[in-house]
């Protein structure tokens, strides 16, 4: 009975419900990544939200102290406003269009025949990022037909050259987490044709991506003030720097409003695209 009760004893620490030791360091270690990086996040937030929360305060303040929403039913009756608006938003239409029907054929094409080209393309797509803007809106003006340099076409133009480098990174990314042989072979072998194929089967897969790309592309044009500026079109950006208004502080609640609703755009594609990993994740 004895060398029973001492054999029960040695086998206990090896009983799969007895704890192990080794595992105390590492659950401290990761208790303390942990912290870390939740404060890293709060230095990141409070480094965007404090200078938003600013921007906000010095708008809607009043001069004798509290807050009043009068300035948000002031921004539609500013002159130049909706003007301005309008232009913007025109542009930006046009040029998410546009950059999309060139630049998903593209690397669709690339990421299928030309695989060793990616990296050529990159450093294509990385040119609009380093010439200086100035250079574009000089070089376009001397280049440009005279019919098409009193048009905002011509500075949809621009933007589109100026939004590759954003569209291409995220329809590349895209892409790549993609088995796009495996996808275009199956459609093409049920009798799809290429635009059906990139239409039915491609897009629909490159949801997040496309979204991505389109919110990037809308910002880039919302808030891009020196082409605007030098070809003399008075888009948000312009209309925030020089519009003349009673109360200076609606030009700075216009910028915080932008900057708000860009942000909530992206935080809804960014959960968009993690619920459709989940489901995806599930359904396997």
């Amino acid at each position: 009975m004895a060398s029973l009760e001492l054999g029960q004893d040695i086998a206990d620490p090896l009983r799969i419900d007895a704890p192990y030791e080794a595992d105390a360091p590492l659950n401290k270690h990761r208790r303390r990544f942990r912290w870390g990086r939740g404060a890293i996040l709060i230095i990141t937030a409070a480094y965007f939200v404090v200078p938003f929360y600013a921007g906000m305060e010095y708008s809607l303040q009043r001069p004798t102290g509290g807050f009043s929403l009068t300035p948000l039913s002031q921004i539609g009756s500013a002159p130049g406003f909706v003007s301005a608006l309008w232009l913007s938003t025109q542009l930006a239409v046009i040029t998410m269009l546009v950059v999309m029907a060139l630049m998903v054929p593209t690397v669709i094409y690339v990421h299928l025949r030309l695989p060793r080209f990616r990296r050529v393309m990159e450093v294509i797509t990385i040119f609009p990022i380093i010439i200086p803007p100035i250079a574009y809106s000089v070089g376009v003006l001397e280049a440009a037909p005279q019919w098409l340099r009193n048009s905002q076409y011509l500075l949809a133009i621009v933007y589109v050259i100026l939004a590759m480098p954003y569209v291409y990174r995220s329809l590349d990314s895209g892409l790549g987490a993609l088995d796009v042989k495996t996808l275009v072979e199956a459609s093409r072998s049920l009798g799809s044709s290429w635009l059906m194929t990139i239409w039915r089967v491609l897009v629909p897969n490159l949801r997040a991506a496309l979204m991505s790309a389109s919110v990037l592309t809308l910002a880039l044009v919302f808030g891009e003030f020196t082409i605007a500026n030098v070809d003399n079109w008075q888009t948000i950006p312009v209309w925030i720097y020089l519009a003349p208004t009673d109360n200076p502080r609606i030009n700075t609640l216009v910028a915080m409003i932008a900057l708000l609703a860009t942000a909530v755009v992206l935080i809804l594609i960014v959960s968009l695209d993690r619920s459709q990993s989940r489901n995806s994740r599930r359904s396997r």
